[in-house]
């Protein structure tokens, strides 16, 4: 019923618009790539977290070839999943309402590789050169946050549940 309510509303579409430009800016200026950043904020502002190409397309006023680069990108950074709708060839671009929890835990991943590559670099260049120091200093800060972050996505959950209902 909620759900039947909710499409019943009127949105303006400027101010979606606005929303998407404002938001899609603030993710260029945190370094995610514009085209990118417009795509995943439209999917965020979308009632059904979900649209398909040719909806991207026609809201943001982009080619179908920037609308699958884009979402290329938010795919391998895990904000974003491709789904087929039942009985088409068409594809629907989601964005899921844990998506920070899924591009954050695929961070974790991304930073253990960092953490081997930074420790070969260590013994490679001498721990007591000042690259090496460098390198070490790198090595101890991704150390430090790899521990925060599974205690931190632990009490992410909880505090989903207890405020969220998720």
């Amino acid at each position: 019923m909620a759900e039947s309510k909710a499409a019943a509303v009127e949105r303006d579409p400027e101010a979606v618009s606005r929303f998407v430009e404002h938001f899609a800016a603030q993710l260029v200026e945190a370094g995610v790539p514009r085209m990118p950043a417009r795509v995943f904020a439209a999917l965020l502002a979308s009632d059904s977290g979900a649209l398909t190409s040719a909806e991207l397309g026609d809201q943001l006023r982009i080619s179908p070839a920037a609308v699958s680069g884009a979402v290329r990108y938010l795919s391998q950074v895990h904000l974003v999943s491709r789904e087929r709708e039942p009985g088409s060839r068409r594809e629907r671009y989601r964005v899921h309402s844990n998506q920070w929890y899924e591009a954050l835990t695929n961070r974790e991943a991304i930073i253990k590789r960092w953490e081997g590559a930074l420790r070969e670099g260590v013994a490679g260049l001498g721990a007591e050169t000042p690259a090496g120091r460098r390198l070490s200093e790198t090595l101890a800060f991704f150390e430090f946050i790899e521990r925060d972050v599974a205690g931190m996505m632990e009490r992410w959950r909880e505090y989903r549940e207890e405020n969220l209902g998720e």
